[in-house]
């Protein structure tokens, strides 16, 4: 009879454990193989030509940059079904601490990303663009993981790791 018991020490490899273990090894492979098949459109993000051209304006009109990269970012991370919008708002409408938020109904597939006004902003044009396109994708996440139980405990810890995430796909766009 062969050997199936996952810590098994008489030398023989555990088939059903071997077999589990290799289809999370083919997934996790998979999985890095469609990031990396992704991150190669990363590299039609926003160009530097496209910032320059809306910060060279005498008043920086920041609506169609974010709704372009509400587009392109809800394409990326596939919420193609999702009803999305963006809001500019103004800073005291926004939760303190905070540059924007995401309201959604899962029923009916919609959401609205609040996004702070570009009159509220003391950074640099481009510095400007690059935090709301940050905001857009961090508030894009947040909808993904809608699905997640929540706790006012874990809250801390999902924006943390929000960022990370956030971070990490505007970074693997700016490598390309």
């Amino acid at each position: 009879m062969p050997c199936i018991k996952p810590f098994d020490l008489c030398g023989c490899v555990p088939r059903l454990y071997t077999e589990a273990v290799k289809s999370r090894i083919l997934a996790a492979k998979l999985g890095l193989l469609a990031l990396c098949a992704a991150a190669s459109a990363f590299g039609q993000s926003a160009s530097a030509e496209q910032v320059g051209e809306l910060c060279s304006a005498p008043s920086v009109d920041a609506k169609p940059f974010v709704e372009a990269r509400l587009a392109f970012w809800q394409q990326q991370l596939q919420l193609s079904e999702w009803n999305i919008s963006v809001l500019l708002t103004r800073r005291s409408d926004l939760k303190a601490k905070t540059l924007g938020g995401i309201r959604w109904d899962k029923g009916k597939k919609t959401a609205v990303i609040a996004v702070m006004d570009a009159s509220d902003y003391r950074l640099s044009c481009n510095e400007m663009l690059a935090d709301m396109e940050f905001t857009v994708v961090h508030e894009l996440i947040h909808l993904e993981l809608a699905s997640l139980p929540k706790s006012e405990a874990s809250r801390s810890n999902e924006e943390h790791a929000v960022n990370r995430i956030a971070e990490a796909l505007l970074g693997l766009r700016q490598t390309q």
